[in-house]
């Protein structure tokens, strides 16, 4: 059991470090402060064929694995850009995949390539406002009329609606009652966002402000029937196929974010001098950061094994949830630690560890609390009792 890099994988994570290496500090402080999609790193990532890292080279990508758009994720984050990077590249590698899942032929061939070439930008759009993580209780419909659907109702949360110009989009088009099964009745779509029939009202948040969410209000959307991806009513059974990707994408950039916070911490322990001494000999100083590196490296493994597991087809919901959850915790905890090192200087901006923490807080939340994965966990793994 070989837990290290193969000759190539190291090559990607070099390759995609170099081409981060161009948005320096001022970069990130500038899109921290001012907002705007990070446009420029997209486009170089795309340019060098990152951006279908995951997908089949059939359809332009790379047709490597999930494995490798972790690769990825990490090393977008490590680099310093943070979140306002890492959530600006991972959602274009997750979200097509539930097209290479279940789309037919002509899909693929219409939808992937735009995405992997960074012509286009897509969002992901699930939550609702009054159903949070309830799923199955999704309230907009999609209504089929001849050779098209009709959706109406609202979304939030939804990330880059504010410069993507097609969306995945989950909707009901059976209401509950009438389906046999709770999971059935809901639909999947990859459509445009119609801005005609779509309000997308930007939400102000704590951090990442680079990468913009919002609430979508759709009213009368027409939604070709060839743009719905799988059977009508299979939607769910659908969206499952991307969750696990997502959230072992968000554990593996998380892993990246707390290294680079820890990584700051470390070099500013070693620095300052205070008592004439530096910080870093005292072992109230050190402790917290050795902590730190044990919990990220402990994650980093959950994040890797769920995502071999991914790739070789094997079931990985368990390994998926828990690194998140375990890559939320520690990433979190190490953004904190290297805030309060810095001591004073922490809380100031151009120390950008302050910016490392309050974009690490939005994944202990999204896109699955810690709480419902320990419900999860409980359920699916020891087997015991349903508790929601």
């Amino acid at each position: 059991m070989n837990f290290e890099f193969s000759p190539e994988q190291q090559a990607i994570r070099e390759a995609i470090l170099k081409i981060c290496a161009q948005f320096d500090d001022d970069y990130w402080l500038k899109k921290d402060r001012e907002g705007g999609f990070p446009v420029e790193l997209h486009q170089a990532l795309a340019k060098d064929g990152w951006l279908g890292i995951a997908m089949p080279q059939e359809y332009g990508g790379s047709g490597l694995g999930i494995t490798e758009g972790a690769i990825l994720a990490q090393a977008v984050t490590e680099s310093g850009a943070g979140l306002s990077g890492g959530s600006a590249i991972s959602i274009n590698v997750f979200t097509p995949n539930v097209v290479v899942k279940f789309g037919t032929e002509e899909q693929k061939r219409r939808i992937l390539p735009p995405l992997i070439e960074g012509k286009v930008k897509a969002a992901f759009a699930v939550t609702e406002p009054n159903t949070g993580l309830d799923t199955l209780k999704l309230k907009t419909r999609a209504v089929r009329e001849g050779d098209r659907y009709i959706l109406n109702g609202r979304k939030v949360w939804i990330t880059t609606a504010q410069v993507a110009e097609k969306m995945l989009i989950l909707a009901r088009t059976a209401a509950v009652d009438r389906v046999k099964h709770p999971t059935d009745g809901l639909s999947l779509f990859y459509t445009d966002i119609d801005r005609r029939y779509i309000t997308v009202r930007e939400i102000e948040k704590m951090g990442r402000k680079a990468v913009d969410s919002n609430e979508l209000f759709i009213d009368d959307l027409p939604v070709p029937v060839e743009d719905r991806i799988g059977e009508e009513g299979k939607g769910f059974h659908c969206i499952l196929h991307g969750m696990n990707p997502e959230r072992i994408l968000i554990a593996a950039g998380l892993v990246g974010i707390g290294r680079v916070a820890l990584k700051r911490a470390a070099r500013y322990a070693k620095e300052r001098v205070v008592f004439d001494r530096p910080i870093g000999m005292n072992q109230g100083v050190q402790h917290p950061l050795a902590e730190n590196w044990m919990e990220l490296e402990a994650a980093n493994l959950m994040a890797f094994k769920a995502a071999s597991l991914y790739d070789l087809g094997e079931p990985c919901g368990a390994e998926a949830n828990a690194a998140k959850y375990l890559a939320s915790m520690a990433a979190m905890k190490a953004c904190e630690t290297a805030v309060l090192t810095h001591g004073g200087f922490g809380y100031a901006k151009e120390y950008h560890v302050e910016r490392y923490l309050r974009e690490v807080l939005i994944h202990w939340i999204a896109p699955i609390s810690p709480q419902l994965i320990k419900c999860f966990i409980a359920e699916k793994v020891l087997g015991l009792p349903k508790s929601y």
